[in-house]
């Protein structure tokens, strides 16, 4: 291994190549056995990485194949890899990696760069402008503090300063900054208030259930929106479920499954009863519906006496 990194993954010397594209690429050995950039590439796909740190992914990877390598080994020199279990875990296997399979390349691969770009651009479309705003503020018991306080500030204290010396919560210590919120975020009587004030004013004393506040606004911008490629995983990972479930929902529409288990038929039976009576109950409802519409009638026009 020369110069490359070396690590050490249950007593056994691994060393870790550097990353490489190809499938077939060596990337570490575990007491000689090679771990290959494809194996990664499948592992990638089946171990939970969301807690691990983007940069210790990669070397997670190769040393949960270490892993795996090892235990394989003892497996196939303690003869475990034959006879009717193993044949049946081979057959499982064998129907997740077809799965796996058209996952990939019918559902995955079919939410490309483009298709999440599209579609964030489509959404930011629909998704309004908001305003958001920059506070201080300082509570207090009652009003006639926060007016005495208030006039203090119109004296010349500055409204951190105030803050720290007056307000009785644990943003005081802080000079009172809330940072930026948007509505919603804040009580109703408080956010009322504050997006009233102009920036760079002071509000008059307003009542919360926590108190008496002075809201200083510090500045008003609108709100930035998620740049695409800060949302791009998250889009995609939602598209590729939605296309996923609609895959199943069509295979299951035209496949025909018999369920022979008493107990699992029974539930399936009893869930399709209860599905059908309830959307022979809302069809029902509108007809009912479209009936009473049908019965109100307009009033007849009298054409007027003539005299």
């Amino acid at each position: 291994c020369g110069s490359r990194a070396w690590t050490v993954v249950n007593s056994a010397m691994v060393c870790v190549m550097p990353a490489q594209a190809a499938p077939e690429t060596v990337v570490a050995k575990v007491n000689g056995i090679e771990i290959t950039e494809g194996e990664i590439q499948f592992a990638e796909n089946e171990v939970d990485l969301s807690n691990i740190p983007p940069k210790e992914r990669r070397r997670a990877l190769v040393e949960h194949l270490a892993q795996i390598h090892l235990m394989a080994d003892a497996a196939e020199k303690a003869k475990f890899g034959s006879g009717a279990d193993f044949e049946a875990r081979m057959k499982y296997y064998r129907l997740r990696a077809l799965r796996e399979a058209y996952v990939e390349k019918n559902v995955r691969n079919s939410v490309t760069n483009e298709v999440a770009k599209a579609h964030y651009d489509e959404r930011l479309k629909s998704i309004p402008v908001q305003q958001e705003i920059r506070a201080r503020h300082i509570l207090v018991k009652t009003e006639e503090e926060a007016k005495k306080i208030a006039k203090e500030i119109e004296g010349g204290l500055d409204f951190a300063e105030a803050a720290k010396k007056y307000s009785q919560d644990d943003a005081g210590e802080g000079g009172g900054d809330l940072g930026y919120f948007s509505p919603g975020q804040m009580l109703k009587e408080f956010e009322v208030v504050a997006f009233a004030t102009p920036a760079g004013k002071v509000s008059a004393p307003v009542q919360t259930k926590h108190g008496w506040h002075l809201i200083k606004v510090e500045d008003k911008r609108d709100r930035k929106l998620p740049s695409f490629d800060e949302v791009k995983d998250q889009i995609v990972a939602s598209l590729t479920r939605a296309k996923l479930q609609k895959a199943v929902l069509e295979m299951y529409g035209s496949a025909k499954i018999e369920y022979i288990d008493p107990e699992i038929k029974k539930a399936v039976e009893e869930e399709a009863a209860a599905a059908a009576e309830a959307q022979k109950a809302e069809a029902a409802a509108a007809e009912a519906e479209k009936k009473s519409e049908g019965d109100k009638k307009e009033p007849e026009k009298k054409e007027p006496e003539k005299k």
